[in-house]
């Protein structure tokens, strides 16, 4: 029996305009898929990029607006891979159409937006999904199984970090990150340690936040020699509560030396503790407490922590990056096609970005502030 086709419609063909591609094309060689992803529209800024990324990630057709491609009848799934500031007015004129949409984080620009956005998708009942990738590894979803379960305890700490080097160049032209409506570093991969936070442990009550920039002045662009000065965060940090009583730390920092995925954290309960990060993605460090016996364990990922035995029957091989997209485009068309409940939708987005202005309000008042 043949399976329905979906038409899939993408905006952006940048690094992760890329993964969503790749995803789309690999998802039904590897999972039992409800519907068949097919590569309908591709939306860039120019007529010359978007027949390039219809060539290269192979899409039927292209177009230089993203009016466009929402508006088309044979588009059932907007993906959007655009700079933040476009990310609401493509979600809004999607939801109008009722098609399903799958965004990169962050959600918004702002948290009042994220909320238009979540209320708007919820008043209109369409499936929504947020590219919080990195929760889909087997790795943590054992960890968010062991807490829950009791297994090291009643979590008293959390230790979290998202660092990488990539604006570490003080010469590193000025791009939508670096815009203020970008977020800095906080918003850009903050974003995903707060979202990693939620996942494993619920809701963040309070933060304390500092906020610095390294290198308040950046070139325009590339071969620039004009200089613009930097209004957003090259790194903070936050002390955070969580409502169920924990408490703990976070970092996010872009501009890192030496680091380049270290999306980490460390979870210390009354019985144990774990310990993850991203730059071995495919371990998860465990703490027994038993006398004479007490230390890290690591386990390594394999086909008993699902569904790392989509890709590999062995354990030891190791998946990586773009598998946790498929894995989260497999989410995505389970969603679509009414068997499960889409997650991260945007309401849970909202809840992230509502976090990080918190921070960004703490480090103003210099000053607790309740999320």
């Amino acid at each position: 029996m043949s399976k329905s086709e979906v038409g899939i419609g993408l905006v952006g063909s940048g690094f992760m305009g890329r993964c969503h591609a790749n995803a789309f094309r690999s998802v039904s060689g590897l999972f039992d898929v409800a519907c068949e992803p097919v590569l309908r529209v591709i939306a860039d800024a120019t007529p010359e990029l978007a027949a390039q990324a219809a060539r290269n990630l192979g899409f039927a057709r292209c177009t230089d607006s993203w009016k466009v491609l929402v508006a088309d009848e044979e588009v059932d799934i907007v993906a959007i891979t655009a700079p933040n500031v476009l990310h609401a007015p493509i979600a809004l004129a999607a939801i109008e159409t009722g098609k399903t949409i799958y965004c990169e984080k962050p959600l918004a620009t702002t948290a009042a937006i994220a909320l238009e956005m979540a209320e708007a998708a919820e008043a209109a009942n369409v499936v929504t999904l947020v590219g919080f990738n990195f929760l889909r590894n087997p790795m943590i979803g054992l960890a968010r199984e062991m807490i829950s379960s009791g297994e090291i305890g009643e979590v008293t700490g959390f230790r979290g970090r998202h660092a990488e080097n990539y604006m570490s160049d003080p010469d590193a032209p000025h791009s939508f990150r670096t815009d203020p409506q970008g977020g800095g570093a906080l918003a850009d991969i903050g974003s995903h340690i707060i979202s990693m936070a939620r996942y494993l442990l619920g809701p963040i009550s309070d933060v304390q936040a500092d906020c610095r920039t390294f290198h308040t002045t950046r070139p325009e662009c590339f071969d620039s020699t004009k200089r613009l000065p930097v209004e957003v965060d090259d790194m903070t940090h936050a002390l955070v509560r969580f409502e169920s009583g924990a408490s703990g730390s976070l970092e996010a920092n872009w501009a890192a030396t030496a680091r380049t995925m270290d999306l980490s954290w460390e979870i210390t309960g009354t019985k144990g503790a774990l310990a993850f990060s991203q730059e071995r993605m495919n371990e998860l460090k465990v703490f027994s407490n038993i006398p004479g016996r007490s230390g890290y364990t690591r386990i390594e990922a394999g086909p008993s922590h699902p569904p790392y035995g989509r890709f590999c029957p062995a354990p030891g091989h190791h998946i990586g990056f773009n598998d946790l997209k498929v894995i989260e485009v497999a989410e995505l068309l389970a969603a679509h096609a009414g068997i499960t409940n889409a997650s991260p939708d945007f309401r849970e987005a909202y809840e992230v970005q509502k976090t990080v202005e918190a921070m960004q309000v703490s480090n103003v008042s210099r000053q607790w502030v309740v999320v």
